[in-house]
């Protein structure tokens, strides 16, 4: 099975089948054991019919006992050593079964980590949450194919040429009949691929509003937006279910023909045999044996129709795998250095204008749209934004990720300790550090003074964050451990450190967005008032709609359709821009109910 920590390999993007089929090149030997092991395993279960109708036509003579004694003998250590080999056959696929699960899951991990910042901006949560819980594991059931299902061929050869030595009619019979039960189902499974493949589309898209409603439901109160949400929740969940019955439909035609249709030809069979036993054509051992051949043949046929099955399924879940694979990081096209000194930063798009040194806040009534130019402003989507003039694609990524922060309201938090999720990769010194455009502040005597402790980085972070609450109230201050996404803090809380984190790694450039959204109107008070002087003479923008943050900036940009209307201060759009007025004092009637 496949190492944890090893390498999972290149995996093929050309297509679900070519997925499917890497995986199996990645494991040969295995699954070509597993074939050998079904394939022994199926033709033993054939020989069974053939062993009892030996003990039929010779033991049941009279004064005969050694015949039927040797034959049942024979079938009791056949019966056991397929018993063993169906113990081995289960591992065996197992093991193949896994190996395509911990791999998929590798290769899907690790470009995740490899598209970094620019996956929430590729892919919705819902594609990703689909792929993890639901595609890896349909991906490891299609290669079950691979072993009893190349079993299941070879088996059926081996009885047709059994059935061949007893009855030529019998086995023409087998050979078209069984052939035909599989065309019969082939068109439904066509018709499965196209239901599943568009079942699974309406699930990702569900997903990702689910996870839209528990990251932004405070923002969709604010706004009114809530019952319309939940509309369309409500329509796409409906959309969801009708299009599940219409697979389920498919899905139980295929699964009922797979069953019936092999049993309703074991009886067609069986009558033939029966009709030529009767005219003495067969002998009565010869009829049991052909009975067990049809029974026998009837397992691999409906396993083959379920093979169809899960392969269909199989190839829908790895083209969304390859659909997430194709997805790539954004290129680092930049060959020129970033501003020496504080420059402005502008984003044509928008209108957007960053003067140095200041406080800027981005307000619409689309919170999307002030988000859009924080992640055009911070180099994560292409576009033609400047910072002192030069384009950011022809700044060189590194530097702008050195000098420029993009704090997302919903940036992760992990399983670690306080401590560590405030210094950078687990070591003991903070984030914080003088920018490279501003020397460290020096005493008047000209001596160098002592740097700085990291803890009292992380206070003063805290304190800007207005999160001291957040370290006393656990039971080892800096050194608790938070759990996964930081569940052991309350919404507000999370917040607050995410904002103590960003402004410890203290940037040349702050783009935060929304980061008071799950704040109580006094704690959000506190912080905007704090970071406003944790953040002097840095270039801070904030993309809010909270007025408690909006009457601190320096400028505030009102943002119409994603282009920048209006900028002035708090009070003057208050009393000259009917819109943001209307806005704002929605959003401040929210402030006063909270």
């Amino acid at each position: 099975m496949i190492d944890a920590y090893a390498d999972p390999g290149t995996p093929e993007r050309r297509g679900g089948w070519w997925y499917l089929w890497w995986l199996v090149r990645c494991q040969p030997g295995r699954c070509a054991l597993g074939a050998v092991i079904a394939t022994v395993w199926m033709v033993l279960l054939a020989a069974t019919p053939y062993l009892m109708a030996k003990a039929v036509d010779e033991g049941l003579e009279p004064g005969r006992p050694g015949p039927l004694a040797l034959w049942a003998g024979v079938l009791f250590l056949v019966g056991s050593f397929n018993a063993w080999l169906s113990i081995m056959r289960h591992r065996t696929m197992t093991r193949v079964r896994m190996d395509a699960n911990f791999r998929t899951v590798k290769v899907v991990v690790a470009h995740a980590a490899r598209l970094g910042a620019a996956l929430s901006r590729r892919a919705d949560a819902g594609e990703v949450v689909t792929i993890g819980v639901g595609d890896v594991q349909t991906i490891a059931g299609a290669l079950t194919v691979v072993g009893p299902g190349v079993g299941a061929v070879l088996a059926y050869l081996v009885v047709a040429g059994l059935l061949l030595s007893i009855s030529p009619v019998i086995a023409v019979v087998v050979l078209l009949g069984m052939p035909l039960i599989i065309g019969v189902c082939g068109p439904l499974l066509t018709r499965l691929q196209g239901a599943e493949s568009e079942y699974r589309e309406r699930q990702g898209v569900l997903t990702a509003r689910i996870a839209d409603l528990a990251g932004g439901l405070r923002v969709l109160n604010g706004l009114g937006g809530k019952g319309l949400f939940a509309d369309a929740f409500r329509s796409d969940s409906r959309r969801l279910r009708e299009q599940g019955y219409r697979v389920g439909a498919v899905t139980s035609w295929v699964q009922a023909l797979g069953v019936g249709l092999p049993t309703l030809f074991l009886a067609v069979v069986t009558w033939l045999a029966a009709r030529l036993a009767a005219q003495g054509h067969i002998t009565v051992g010869e009829l049991v044996s052909v009975y067990g051949y049809v029974a026998v043949l009837v397992g691999p046929v409906a396993f083959w129709v379920e093979c169809g099955y899960m392969l269909n399924r199989g190839v829908v879940a790895a083209r969304r795998v390859v659909r997430f694979l194709a997805l790539e990081p954004l290129r680092d096209t930049g060959t020129r250095d970033a501003p020496a000194r504080p420059a402005p930063l502008y984003d044509p798009e928008s209108g957007v204008h960053v003067l140095p040194g200041r406080l800027t806040a981005l307000v619409g009534a689309r919170p999307a749209d002030a988000a859009t130019v924080v992640d055009r402003l911070g180099r994560y989507v292409p576009s033609r934004a400047t910072w002192g003039g030069t384009p950011l694609d022809e700044i060189e990524l590194g530097q702008i990720r050195d000098r420029v922060l993009v704090a997302d309201h919903e940036a992760d938090l992990f399983a670690e300790r306080l401590r560590t999720t405030l210094t950078p990769s687990g070591k003991g010194a903070a984030y914080a550090r003088p920018p490279a455009t501003e020397p460290a502040p020096q005493p008047p005597d000209g001596r160098r003074s002592a740097p700085e402790p990291p803890d009292a980085r992380l206070v003063r972070a805290l304190r800007a964050a207005a999160a001291e609450d957040v370290v006393q109230a656990l039971p080892d201050g800096l050194d608790s451990e938070l759990d996964a996404h930081a569940r052991n803090l309350s919404g507000g809380q999370r917040q607050r450190v995410r904002l103590a984190r960003a402004l410890a790694f203290d940037p040349d450039i702050l783009l935060a967005v929304e980061p008071t959204s799950a704040l109580d109107a006094h704690t959000e008070a506190r912080v905007a008032e704090r970071l406003k002087d944790a953040r002097a003479g840095r270039t801070t923008v904030v993309a809010t709609t909270s007025p408690l943050v909006l009457d601190r900036a320096d400028t505030v940009v009102y943002l119409v359709d994603g282009k920048a209307e209006a900028a002035g201060t708090h009070r003057r759009l208050l009393d000259t821009v009917p819109g943001y007025r209307a806005l704002v004092s929605r959003d401040d009637a929210e402030e006063a109910v909270r």
